[in-house]
């Protein structure tokens, strides 16, 4: 019997998130992330003025986009997206060209600082593929990530998405996005923007 197609996708609820940065430090460790670089972070930011002053979390990530730019820009193509959805790259034909990081609109690429290749998120598909949950899913202390199967109508990410308003980063740029977050502010983002990505 053929296996059943997915299509996997990520949630956060920043109703949940709360900024303690567990998911930077599990993403470090379990994915050997260089110092000085991060493949998934917290954006902080104080919004209000005082003495209605609030804190805000936006944690960022690989979109791991249905449409990727970065496929398509790369001239050696170590980027290639899989069947389930997830983007992927090929550390032994990357030349560290930078194409990928100057296309994605998300800037959630970096360069290695010793091997000189680029690498970002892809969703620890490493644990994925053996049936686990990414890493920073597992170790989430309050279940604001939530990851699974976008095709599966009972699965959890479903369930979140049907009962919750949920939204995309910049939906504008046309590479659909497969990172969703329930509680979205605009405010944090375009702190973000005016900040031009300088912020990590």
């Amino acid at each position: 019997m053929a296996e059943r197609k997915r299509r996997w996708g990520f949630l956060i609820d920043l109703r949940k998130c709360i900024g303690c940065q567990t998911c930077e430090v599990t993403c470090k460790m379990e994915n050997d992330v260089h110092l000085g670089v991060w493949r998934s972070w917290v954006k902080q930011v104080e919004k209000g003025e005082y003495p209605r002053v609030s804190r805000g979390f936006l944690p960022l990530l690989c979109n791991n986009c249905d449409n990727p730019i970065c496929v398509t820009v790369c001239p050696v193509n170590a980027n290639q997206k899989r069947p389930d959805g997830i983007v992927t790259f090929n550390p032994h034909r990357c030349v560290g060209c930078r194409y990928c990081m100057a296309a994605c609109p998300y800037e959630v690429r970096y360069i290695h600082p010793t091997k000189r290749i680029v690498e970002k998120c892809n969703w620890c598909h490493h644990r994925v593929d053996a049936g686990l949950q990414p890493a920073c899913v597992e170790n989430c202390p309050t279940g604001a990530r939530v990851f699974g199967d976008l095709l599966d109508p009972g699965s959890e990410i479903r369930r979140i998405m049907t009962q919750n308003e949920t939204t995309v980063i910049q939906p504008e740029m046309g590479t659909k996005p497969q990172v969703y977050y329930v509680n979205y502010d605009e405010a944090v983002f375009a702190t973000k923007r005016k900040l031009k990505w300088k912020w990590r």
